[in-house]
């Protein structure tokens, strides 16, 4: 038997569910270790369309516990990471020979009273002829429905949950994959192969919380060796971001006429993000990416409402996700259900528990939800905590985000506006950590292009388990998009001799 020491909960998978799980599981005492087989968030947490929302196309199928969770939610997740997540408004315009209006106010009334609002503005009706959310698109809408809810950077969102679990004791491991678990009476014993390496490793739990996504029943059917697993349905979900189609701070709802909904929203400063689509998935997730059809269908559906129409050759950047949707029977991809799912394993002996479905919105209510399981098998030890406790860097409060705009420009004063902005958005109060004493440009190293220096990557690679270049450009910053390959190789060499310096030194 092994000496290693048995932890209280392993983790397996470092998406959103996760992370949130571990974060609160740690904080309420019990001993954790996380296993993620890539990067945090690479999978399915990073490929969603970046709202923290209710659902308003979810009240058509009756969900209405799932939304006004969500709902609720959002303010409680706007005021724990005020630097990620922020509120945003939603123009619906009316279309007719699609959804009647008196359907779409009653769902937003709905929207508007059953989720405890209370800072987030209450619905109002546009006229499309003179407001200025009229004028990018056609002009074939007179009226549009204009509605609160949440942005957040997915990724990040990820990382800070992790972020903070190791901060108060968890052990956090990427690149690690789980590729055997045997139990052991009262405990699990856990395989693990260092993706870099090819080290092999075995570690000890009380009990296994099955994370993984896309992957979760993979896990089941590989290391744990179970047969004619089913559970989840794999849908994808693919983006398309363009050039900015318009100057609005709000963002668009759109109705398509097959009974689907788009979304098109201002992201990254200069650019425009539209999606997402809904097809049922039989890859491996891990080769996902956007296929012709659903390129056509984007730029189809946007240019239906857009005054300029989106091409093909407009397109800067793409994304696809799948989402793992607990498999309930429903005969189309868009109406499988969006709530979770958690389940015990009931094989005896020490516990495993799976979680299916979910959206990153309910992210804290899951967590929330699996500690109730964990308590009937390892027994209570704390309460819930999370509700009120800001993520890294979120310690100001909610609308106070320009005031830390400010107060890093005045300790940092060097740092021009947009470069001082966009620190506070991706690390709120920890931009001080990341500055430490740097007095000058110069001080921040070397600089790769589009304001991302050395320091910040060095900062990434120590405290947020950046690894390669994609980690950093496209999850931690999106910097991706405003630079040029060249400058994304550089990166790329750069990141590379750091890790082998690591690794000489630690030999």
């Amino acid at each position: 038997m092994s000496e290693s020491p048995i932890h209280d909960i392993f983790i397996i998978g470092g998406g959103i569910n996760g992370c949130g799980i571990a974060r609160d599981a740690v904080g309420r005492g019990y001993s954790v270790c996380l296993a993620e087989m890539s990067d945090l968030a690479s999978g399915t947490s990073s490929g969603s369309t970046k709202l923290i929302h209710g659902g308003l196309r979810y009240l058509e199928h009756y969900e209405f516990r799932l939304v006004r969770e969500a709902l609720m939610e959002r303010e409680v997740l706007w005021k724990m990471a005020p630097h990620i997540i922020w509120p945003m408004r939603f123009v619906l315009p009316y279309a007719k020979g699609l959804r009647p209006a008196w359907l779409i106010r009653l769902g937003l009334f709905l929207y508007d009273y059953i989720g405890g609002r209370k800072l987030l503005p209450p619905t109002k009706t546009l006229d499309m002829r003179t407001d200025p959310a009229g004028k990018p698109l056609k002009p074939l809408f007179a009226t549009a429905f204009e509605y609160s809810d949440g942005w957040v950077n997915d990724a990040r969102l990820v990382v800070l949950n992790a972020r903070d679990a190791a901060d108060r004791g968890a052990d956090i491991r990427t690149r690690t994959k789980v590729t055997g678990l045997r139990r052991e009476g009262d405990h699990w014993a856990i395989l693990l192969e260092d993706q870099r390496s090819g080290a092999a490793e075995e570690v000890r739990a009380r009990l296994v919380v099955n994370a993984s996504g896309p992957w979760v029943d993979s896990v089941l059917a590989g290391p744990l060796g179970k047969q004619g697993v089913h559970n989840v349905r794999l849908v994808q979900g693919s983006h398309i971001v363009v050039r900015k189609k318009f100057d609005d701070p709000r963002a668009y709802f759109f109705q398509n006429r097959d009974g689907r909904i788009m979304f098109a929203i201002p992201y990254e400063e200069d650019f425009t993000l539209i999606g997402t689509t809904d097809r049922d998935y039989k890859g491996d997730p891990h080769d996902v990416k956007i296929s012709e059809t659903e390129t056509g269908y984007l730029c189809a559906a946007a240019s239906e409402y857009f005054a300029q129409p989106v091409r093909r050759e407009d397109i800067v950047w793409t994304y696809s996700a799948v989402r793992p949707l607990y498999d309930d029977g429903a005969s189309k991809a868009q109406e499988a259900t969006r709530d979770y799912v958690l389940k015990a394993d009931e094989a005896g002996g020490a516990p495993l528990i799976n979680v299916f479905g979910g959206k990153i919105t309910t992210y804290r209510r899951v967590a929330e939800s699996m500690l109730e399981k964990i308590e009937a098998h390892l027994g209570k030890r704390g309460k819930p905590w999370t509700a009120s406790a800001a993520l890294p860097g979120g310690d100001f409060f909610k609308v106070g985000f320009d005031a830390q705009v400010e107060n890093l420009r005045l300790a940092y004063s060097f740092l021009d506006a947009s470069h001082a902005r966009r620190l506070t958005r991706l690390y709120g109060t920890r931009g001080h950590a990341l500055l430490g004493k740097a007095q000058s440009v110069a001080d921040l190293g070397r600089n790769f292009g589009a304001d991302l220096y050395e320091a910040e990557v060095r900062y990434l690679m120590e405290h947020e388990w950046a690894e390669t270049a994609e980690d950093v450009l496209w999850r931690r910053t999106k910097r991706g998009l405003h630079m040029s390959e060249g400058q994304r190789q550089a990166l790329d060499e750069f990141m590379r001799g750091v890790s082998a310096q690591k690794s000489a030194a630690a030999e």
